[in-house]
């Protein structure tokens, strides 16, 4: 198959989930002998044509002229791009800013897979105005592509309920990670299950502000790692000022190296996740696969992920709760259980297959769209 992905920044991935799964999914298919083209940013760090035998097509992005506008003219380039190439299958990822451009997309030519992301419109970040847009787009995006992947039953069962859309249901992954290396913990001056940590993009319902006055309010002097891209957003900025005052909480910024980041996750004493929309999150997973001990914001999309493994939070007081009460070493046996659930249900492998099995069907039914 000749085998297209849209919706990120590119590849290799220096930006998000979406990108991780763009490079780990690439780097699969193409070792299954099919022909993958993956569309990323004019100004990405990586600017060479291919990428382990993936094909890299790097299109205008204005992004940083424009903010949030340049997306779209992102997102069209790559678009009116595809229409050019005769893929079999062009996998987009998420809908955000691409779903105006649907009447672009070669919908004759090619079979036009959409994994749906989280909820969009329910971002806090958003005003009202954006937020009807994004309801608007979720809607064009889900009555527009021939096939839906959903990557949590939550999103699937809305999918179906708000516009009666069958979608196939396929997770994010995550590898396993049992090779822990303690002398990594020098580079950051950090001992081990000696500091806390979250890890996120700087967005309010990400409540990373939740979990750093917990930490305040806790009187703690144990550090906690911040991790994430403080710098690109005002969002990121006003935090990072906020909690200026306080030498124990320590931005990292984005760790993109996966040895130092799963073992930041492995021997932390608590790892902290905020998000509170979307759909099966890719942090988390990562988290678990990393043997962490996770206190995860109390909301339906995290329990239905962690159910039992894990401790909630939903205020400031209890995130100080937690940061007093809680120690790794006590609670090694749920550490554990989620560590083989990433095994039996969330394994790269085990996702990878699903989606090209997904592909191979589709292209079996070209021409009965759901």
């Amino acid at each position: 198959m000749k085998i297209a992905i849209l919706g990120t920044r590119g590849i290799p991935n220096h930006y998000g989930g979406f990108e991780q799964f763009a490079e780990f999914f690439s780097e699969y298919l193409v070792n299954k002998g099919h022909e993958v083209y993956v569309y990323g940013s004019h100004d990405h760090p990586y600017q060479e044509k291919s990428f382990n035998g993936v094909n890299l097509l790097h299109k205008y992005d204005p992004e940083y002229r424009f903010g949030t506008f340049g997306q779209f003219i992102y997102d069209y380039n790559c678009i009116t791009d595809s229409r050019q190439r005769n893929f079999d299958i062009i996998l987009q990822l998420g809908y955000t800013s691409n779903s105006v451009w649907f009447f672009l997309l070669p919908k004759k030519k090619s079979i036009i897979i959409t994994n749906m992301d989280g909820l969009e419109w329910k971002r806090s970040k958003y005003i009202r105005p954006v937020r009807q847009f994004l309801k608007f787009a979720e809607r064009l995006a889900a009555l527009s592509s021939h096939y839906l992947v959903a990557d949590s039953l939550g999103i699937q069962s809305y999918l179906k309920k708000k516009y009666g859309k069958e979608s196939t249901y396929i997770a994010y992954g995550a590898h396993p990670f049992d090779t822990p290396d303690e002398s990594i913990l020098s580079q950051y001056g950090l001992a081990k299950y000696g500091y806390n940590m979250v890890m996120a993009r700087f967005e309010p319902e990400n409540n990373i502000d939740m979990v750093l006055q917990g930490v305040v309010q806790s009187g703690t002097n144990a550090p906690i790692l911040v991790v994430g891209n403080n710098t690109k957003n005002k969002y990121g900025i006003k935090l990072t000022e906020k909690y200026k005052p306080y030498p124990n909480i320590r931005f990292l910024g984005g760790v993109y190296n996966l040895q130092n980041l799963n073992n930041l996750r492995y021997f932390s004493n608590i790892y902290f996740h905020g998000h509170s929309v979307g759909g099966t999150n890719p942090s988390l997973l990562e988290a678990m696969a990393s043997q962490a001990l996770i206190a995860a914001h109390n909301n339906d999309f995290n329990k239905g992920v962690l159910k039992k493994n894990a401790y909630y939070f939903k205020n400031t007081q209890e995130v100080s709760s937690l940061i007093k009460s809680l120690k790794k070493e006590d609670n090694i046996p749920m550490v554990k259980d989620n560590y083989n659930i990433i095994v039996k249900e969330f394994n790269w492998d085990k996702i990878n297959e699903d989606y090209l099995q997904l592909f191979e069907q589709c292209l079996e039914k070209r021409f009965e769209f759901c």
